[in-house]
């Protein structure tokens, strides 16, 4: 696998505090101005996911988007989907792109961290029980390009959304 920083590659995540990301194949919490985000953010596109995560949306593909699926297994298809066999296998593919976005789950984000250009980060403010977690982000590696802070009155947790570029 290739550890040169790919600056097309950018990680779209929701984290807690300790960087827990998921339980049970499923996301720890629900925030509708962040799946807005993530919309946004995305839309025009393309995705690089995990098959666990491809299949754990509730409807896919999504609308307007390019989805690549990361899998070892050699007979899967999904329709409406691209199916890679590695990490190498979906750079290639993108390299022509300006953006494209690894969205989870945990083990792709694992191995695309150490080559991600930019992180787009959801920092939910409050610790959860998790089976699955983003690396470690050590701050002083990246340049932080925007910071909202946001309340959500119906959470009992404020979060933050970090847009970072590696240094």
């Amino acid at each position: 696998m290739t550890n040169k920083i790919q600056k097309n590659i950018s990680i779209i995540v929701a984290i807690a505090e300790n960087f827990a990301i998921g339980k049970n194949n499923d996301l720890l919490f629900h925030l509708p101005t962040d799946l807005k985000r993530f919309k946004e953010i995305t839309s025009g596109h393309t995705i690089i996911m995990g098959r666990n995560t491809l299949l754990s949306l509730p409807k896919w593909p999504l609308p307007n988007r390019r989805h690549i699926v990361i899998t070892d297994k050699q007979d899967d298809v999904f329709p409406g989907c691209e199916t890679v066999f590695s990490i190498d296998e979906a750079i290639e593919k993108v390299k022509d792109e300006k953006e494209a976005f690894i969205i989870g789950g945990g083990m792709i984000y694992k191995q695309f961290f150490p080559v991600a250009g930019k992180l787009y980060l959801t920092l939910v403010h409050k610790t959860f029980d998790a089976d699955t977690y983003f690396p470690e982000v050590n701050y002083a590696e990246w340049n932080e390009l925007k910071r909202e802070d946001l309340h959500d009155e119906k959470n009992d947790f404020d979060y933050s959304y970090l847009d970072l570029e590696r240094k």
